[in-house]
């Protein structure tokens, strides 16, 4: 059985059932929380295993309840260049994880939530399955290739993370592509469609975000 780990940010979260249901359906994957997103994991009723930052977002008594329940608190200074995010996420490569799965990393600040999808380059790098997901949207990078299977008519945007993505493959896209090239600042990847409940996408060279819109 695979190894999932769960991260959950403290970005926009407007619906908690999603993630108390995704959790649910992961079987029992480990938790990881940065610090504040320890309040949420309370309004869910549900222990992390480790919650992980700066702690300058939750309150101590927060703190103290979750460490009473079995929680593994791992503080850094005020001090760093890394987001709690990202310190969570390497914590969670600690852990050889077959998955990731990223939560309440997007919505509220820009600068964190450009910061999140940048942090999906750091686990491709790593060769680890990562997304960034919501009731929404997933993302996801690849530098090599992925198979999509959705539903005819779902919306996938494709954006360069590198300065240049080459070799880029689509079939099963209303808009297919052959060997193609992405850059940066020509964006002409996004809203592309599945032509059917199956594509592929095939890159040679360069880190390429993939956005499926789930939902319209």
């Amino acid at each position: 059985m695979d190894k999932i780990i769960f991260v959950i940010s403290n970005g926009v979260m407007d619906d908690l059932r999603f993630l108390d249901e995704e959790i649910r359906r992961a079987g029992d994957p480990v938790l990881i929380c940065t610090d504040g997103a320890a309040r949420r994991m309370k309004e869910l009723d549900r222990v992390p295993d480790m919650i992980v930052g700066d702690m300058d977002s939750v309150d101590e008594a927060t703190l103290k309840y979750f460490e009473q329940k079995g929680s593994r608190i791992i503080r850094h200074s005020e001090d760093k260049d890394e987001t709690d995010t990202q310190l969570a996420l390497e914590s969670a490569f600690e852990m050889n994880p077959d998955q990731i799965r990223i939560f309440g990393a997007l919505g509220g600040r820009i600068d964190h939530e450009l910061a999140n999808i940048s942090l999906l380059v750091m686990c491709a790098k790593s060769g680890i399955d990562a997304k960034i997901v919501d009731k929404n949207c997933e993302l996801f990078v690849i530098d090599r290739s992925c198979v999509i299977d959705g539903r005819e008519g779902e919306t996938v945007s494709l954006i360069p993370m590198s300065s240049d993505v080459r070799g880029i493959t689509l079939e099963g896209f209303r808009y297919p592509l052959s060997d193609g090239v992405m850059e940066i600042g020509r964006p002409y990847g996004v809203s592309n469609r599945l032509a059917g409940t199956r594509g592929s996408i095939l890159v040679k060279s360069g880190y390429l975000l993939i956005i499926r819109q789930l939902k319209v």
